[in-house]
């Protein structure tokens, strides 16, 4: 439920693009994600971290768009966020002591308790790359492609992205032989 309920500003964006541009999207966007933000204290009681990162880059990118009427501003929003979840795993593991993958998966994944720190911190460095390596993908394709194939990398590509990501971590932390061990009875 919680995925659907993160995807749905987006998804709002995309069917609004397709019926009536990026501006009407832009502003359907920052709707969505006020609606999203009092969805979640309404529900948890607080809103998470990345959903107030993302809406306040919505916002202010979201709100440049708009007043001057230059779409720009919003096709580096995915690319800030993104960045910027790279640099927060960076500095969790250096700061924090505990990386970010490990506090945002360890609560999700069945005896990763087990895993000792070199493979979080493994796996703190794919994020890195990745959200680097995305951020980066949405710059090209927001230069060099058309503004509907950046609405459709937007929605789609980085909705297959993430979810094809979290497979495979899923995957590779359940095949770990720490967590096999103590799932064994």
């Amino acid at each position: 439920m919680q995925a659907l309920l993160d995807l749905a500003p987006v998804g709002a964006f995309f069917v609004a693009y397709s019926l009536a541009g990026i501006y009407v999207a832009t502003a359907v966007l920052m709707a969505g994600m006020a609606l999203l933000l009092l969805l979640d204290v309404l529900r948890l009681r607080r809103i998470p971290p990345m959903h107030l990162l993302s809406a306040a880059l919505v916002f202010v990118l979201g709100g440049a768009t708009l007043i001057l009427r230059d779409a720009r501003f919003l096709k580096w929003k995915p690319t800030i966020f993104l960045w910027l979840v790279s640099v927060m795993a960076v500095a969790s593991a250096w700061f924090h002591g505990t990386p970010l993958a490990q506090r945002l998966l360890q609560p999700m994944i069945a005896h990763s308790e087990a895993l000792p720190r070199t493979v979080w911190l493994r796996l703190n460095w794919v994020w890195v790359a990745f959200y680097g390596l995305l951020g980066a993908l949405n710059l090209w394709i927001a230069y060099h492609r058309s503004e509907r194939d950046w609405v459709n990398f937007k929605f789609f590509g980085l909705t297959v992205a993430f979810a094809l990501f979290a497979m495979a971590q899923a995957a590779w932390l359940a095949s770990r032989p720490e967590v096999r061990e103590a799932q064994a009875p």
